[in-house]
């Protein structure tokens, strides 16, 4: 039988296919062809059944789904020069050309810190969706909606009128998807979150929103509304299984259990939260209660997940090897569920499950290759254990997104980082002048 011709065939040490508890696979053979996986199979059967163009060794590495950053506000890479003032210097410098430089910046750091797909919410949303699809970089998309007067828009009628131009714009596209990004429960009357509820399911469309990021967030929303954030979007028919919360650091029985009935998504950012002086949020109530949960940077100055994967590991009290404590196995948060809730809970959260974030026959090719035969992970135990305690950005060897090879043996292949840097450096000085 003649062999079957495909683009890419990865052999590695590890695969983690992430569709089976725990489940890990050694001396198996990733093949892909048109930025599609083909197979997973064991290396020797695949060497006989198939012809690929290119084969990549990675004898003490594993592959596994590429991480997915549920919340990011990219573009705010740049406000790291700056040491304070952020409204003030967006007033002076928000526009495209910031957006576009900033999102080039933040897709840098998470291509080289595994992340193959991110959602992001801030101003000129069409020009953060132009910057990650030139970099063949998966993104959801946020399209802010609100009220108040900025360099994007004027009227909440206009917010909406801008972001169905760029939905439109980017409708069928591969890597680029949308979705509504309300600025916080408590930003919008009843008349535009109603019109915004109709749009979303006339279109079918996805919304993300702060929601419940704090006491204080939720003490306003109550003096103002009469009841807490969660309820009012309830009442205004918002609360469905396209929306996704972020944060819920605040999230008591009955906040959860309405998340749980109406089915709703959660992004957590322990991090993010931890910085904001805020509570971390009840990931074990969560997952007892079956919720949906991805993980998001948020906030946070930095675009990587390596940290809030720690965080959701330890939060539970596993940090053990799995395969020798009984406890972490029937643990809500281990350092295996924290590896779900960061590739295929991510990728459910922002209903793209169907095309990523697990290594299954027919999903995109979006992966994670990293070298467990670095320091941090020695003595190797349980390869999961070890990433996720041991592992961060500096173990990330190659990426690839679609099929296509973003980053190779630690180097950027696409993005042009020496110019990407430059800019960034360039807008670090104008925002310490401007300060």
């Amino acid at each position: 039988m003649p062999a079957v011709l495909a683009d890419l065939c990865i052999e590695a040490r590890w695969f983690l296919p992430m569709t089976e508890p725990r489940e890990v696979l050694e001396g198996h053979a990733l093949v892909v062809r048109d930025g599609r996986i083909l197979e997973l199979l064991p290396s020797a059967a695949a060497r006989q059944r198939y012809a690929p163009t290119v084969t990549v060794r990675r004898p003490a590495h594993l592959v596994m789904p590429g991480l997915i950053n549920t919340a990011t506000h990219a573009a705010t890479t740049l406000f790291r020069a700056a040491g304070g003032g952020r409204a003030a210097l967006e007033q002076r410098f928000l526009g495209p050309e910031f957006v576009r430089d900033g999102v080039l910046a933040g897709i840098a750091e998470m291509l080289r810190s595994g992340i193959t797909c991110f959602a992001d919410r801030y101003y000129f949303p069409d020009a953060a969706a132009r910057a990650a699809g030139e970099q063949g970089m998966r993104a959801v998309i946020g399209l802010p909606v609100a009220e108040t007067k900025s360099a994007w828009a004027d009227t909440s009628a206009d917010y909406l009128t801008r972001a169905l131009g760029v939905r439109d714009e980017y409708n069928g596209h591969p890597l680029i998807s949308t979705a509504f990004a309300p600025l916080g429960a408590d930003t919008l009357n009843d008349a535009a979150f109603a019109r915004l509820a109709t749009l979303a399911d006339e279109l079918d469309a996805r919304i993300v929103i702060d929601l419940h990021e704090s006491a204080a967030n939720i003490d306003a929303c109550v003096a103002r509304h009469g009841m807490r954030p969660i309820e009012r979007l309830h009442r205004l028919g918002l609360l469905t299984p396209a929306l996704n919360a972020v944060q819920m650091t605040e999230a008591g029985a009955g906040d959860i259990e309405l998340a749980r009935q109406t089915g709703i998504s959660v992004s957590l950012c322990p991090h993010a939260s931890l910085l904001n002086a805020h509570a971390l949020p009840p990931m074990r109530a969560f997952a007892a209660a079956g919720i949906r949960l991805g993980v998001g940077s948020g906030g946070a100055p930095h675009q990587d997940l390596w940290g809030d994967l720690k965080l959701l590991a330890a939060m539970s009290g596993a940090g053990t090897d799995a395969g020798t404590d009984e406890r972490t196995v029937d643990a809500p948060t281990d350092a295996w569920h924290a590896l779900i809730v960061a590739t295929r809970g991510g990728a459910a959260a922002l209903g793209i499950d169907a095309d990523v974030g697990t290594l299954e026959a027919g999903k995109w090719a979006d992966l994670c290759c990293v070298d467990l035969g670095a320091a941090a992970t020695q003595p190797l135990g349980n390869p999961v254990t070890a990433l996720v305690f041991g592992g961060g950005r500096d173990i990330v060897s190659d990426v690839w997104v679609a099929g296509r090879q973003l980053v190779s043996e630690g180097a950027m292949t696409r993005l042009d980082w020496p110019s990407v840097a430059a800019r960034s450096n360039a807008w670090g000085l104008r925002l310490r002048a401007g300060g």
